[in-house]
């Protein structure tokens, strides 16, 4: 307790580029790059040189649904996404941020719309926010709210094959026991290491307190966002340690901002910094 389908080829590609089981693939988040839920997200990522593109479901509504709850839309995705042979590598309920979850009411809707969209996707990870105006969810009351809908919720998630990952201000302590109050593999922490330090934490440590059974998806990011990795306050070699010593295999995708005209330069350069993080983290005695 708290302390106080329509079928389409693409999809199987996309799918399979999702569930493929190699080690941790590197991916770019669509609103940092200045093209929240919008298509032309797919092309830069794969032009800048990363694997995967996380997609946003869209911060407001269309017509009373979800920005990418289009079938005309979705396909485009996964036919541009076989082109450039990039994955979706997970999706953001980002309206979250204005209809909170600790609310209920609509928000559930969103959720179980989002979790049809991203299975549509190819995605296996949804990232659900406690952000925005008075969305973060801290308080013991709070998270018995919280958790009691994500009760709800897990069932469709299990159902689509959609894992919720929830980004918060939690500590790992707080994350692990929300977990355990929803008592549902569907439901595990997306963890951001941005966060953890920006409330003074050691995110090296609370990944080795979590471990990959409890970790779904990663961001990275350094300290400040604009500065290339490595330049910053962020100690990267104990956290790509720490997630190679627990056997962590999924997507870590890029949260930083730049300039948009040095975007692709900078993100690329950063993404070449991780990639040979985490090589060099696989070898014998490193």
């Amino acid at each position: 307790m708290f302390p106080t389908r329509r079928g389409f080829a693409a999809a199987s590609l996309g799918t399979l580029f999702a569930q493929s089981p190699q080690a941790v693939r590197i991916g770019v988040t669509d609103w940092n790059i200045g093209l929240g839920a919008k298509l032309e997200a797919v092309e830069f990522a794969a032009a800048a040189g990363f694997a995967g593109v996380e997609v946003s479901l869209g911060l407001t509504p269309v017509n009373g649904k979800l920005a990418l709850d289009n079938p005309q839309l979705l396909d485009d995705y996964l036919r541009l996404a076989a082109q450039k042979r990039i994955a979706v590598a997970g999706a953001c309920i980002d309206i979250l941020n204005r209809e909170c979850l600790k609310n209920g009411g609509q928000a559930l809707q969103w959720v179980r719309d989002g979790v049809r969209i991203t299975r549509r996707l190819g995605a296996r990870v949804m990232l659900v926010p406690f952000f925005g105006r008075d969305c973060s969810a801290e308080t013991g009351p709070e998270l018995r709210a919280v958790a009691g809908f994500l009760k709800e919720l897990a069932p469709a998630a299990a159902e689509a094959g959609v894992t919720l990952g929830l980004e918060n201000w939690l500590s790992a302590e707080d994350n692990a026991r929300l977990l355990d109050e929803v008592g549902s593999k569907w439901v595990r922490v997306y963890y951001d290491v941005g966060n953890s330090t920006r409330r003074g934490r050691d995110p090296a440590k609370e990944i080795r307190s979590l471990g990959a059974q409890r970790i779904c998806q990663v961001h990275l990011k350094e300290n400040p966002i604009t500065l290339h990795f490595g330049e910053g306050k962020m100690d990267f070699v104990a956290i790509v340690r720490a997630l190679t010593d627990i056997g962590f295999s999924g997507w870590a995708n890029l949260e930083m901002s730049f300039p948009p005209e040095t975007r692709s330069q900078d993100l690329h350069r950063n993404l070449v910094f991780m990639r040979n993080l985490f090589a060099s983290a696989k070898q014998p005695g490193a």
